[in-house]
């Protein structure tokens, strides 16, 4: 049940894919479903390779979750280092990290306007907590590409899906990739974090756009994390 001043605890899912991985429909579908069961995923979508939606600064990510080899899809992980192992017959795995108590909260408020980005990035403490890191993403919405599909159960068991959607694609870091350390994170405070950019070159339509914060610990594992689109003014999810 939730604990008065704890706050709510989304998984944040990152799916590392590709227009032309075959078998990362298998993911995609996952992630679906999970979205369907559960208002407490957070999804970004890294994709990689020969591909229009190409992340550049993919590879300190790489180097987290695989550095001793090279980068195979799909891979996807669970609050960023847990292997998410055949999502599609265990969907359960990520429902299972979310909760109704956890020991920081993040809110968000932003203003986009005349190409520009004006971000609050506000992080509160229920204990304390040292060697932490934020994560702050520009995602987008909507874009649609062909996907490459060798699944012959998912979307129709067609091979070259026309005019798939791609959600949650990530676009830009206002942060390094692995976090930036943050200060001050003790027990009843709020540390804010201003963002003041401009909308990425690469966002094709800045209405489908949304903004991803992260908070991870020293070992990279994501305490939690949150979503938020344009113009939008969050309080805390935190338990009365």
């Amino acid at each position: 049940p939730p604990v008065a001043g704890q706050f709510q605890k989304n998984v944040l899912v990152e799916d590392y894919t590709g227009t032309w991985c075959g078998n990362c429909t298998r993911v995609a579908w996952a992630i679906e479903r999970v979205v369907e069961a559960t208002d407490r995923a957070v999804v970004v979508g890294i994709h990689n390779g020969n591909d229009p939606y190409h992340f550049e600064d993919y590879l300190p990510l790489k180097q987290m979750i695989s550095p001793d080899h090279d980068l195979e899809l799909p891979q996807a992980r669970l609050n960023r280092v847990t292997n998410w192992i055949d999502p599609d017959t265990n969907i359960q795995d990520a429902i299972n990290l979310t909760s109704n108590n956890c020991a920081l909260g993040i809110a968000m408020t932003s203003t986009v306007s005349e190409g520009n980005i004006d971000l609050d990035v506000n992080v509160k403490f229920a204990q304390n907590f040292s060697n932490l890191k934020l994560v702050v993403y520009v995602l987008e919405d909507n874009l649609f590409y062909r996907q490459i599909n060798y699944s012959a159960i998912y979307y129709g068991g067609v091979h070259v899906l026309q005019n798939f959607e791609h959600d949650h694609v990530l676009r830009s870091s206002l942060t390094h990739v692995t976090g930036n350390p943050i200060s001050g994170t003790n027990f009843d405070q709020i540390v804010s974090t201003n963002f003041s950019v401009p909308i990425p070159a690469n966002i094709t339509n800045a209405e489908n756009m949304s903004f991803v914060a992260i908070v991870t610990d020293a070992n990279n594992n994501a305490l939690n994390a949150r979503s938020s689109h344009p113009n939008e003014d969050q309080t805390f999810q935190e338990n009365p």
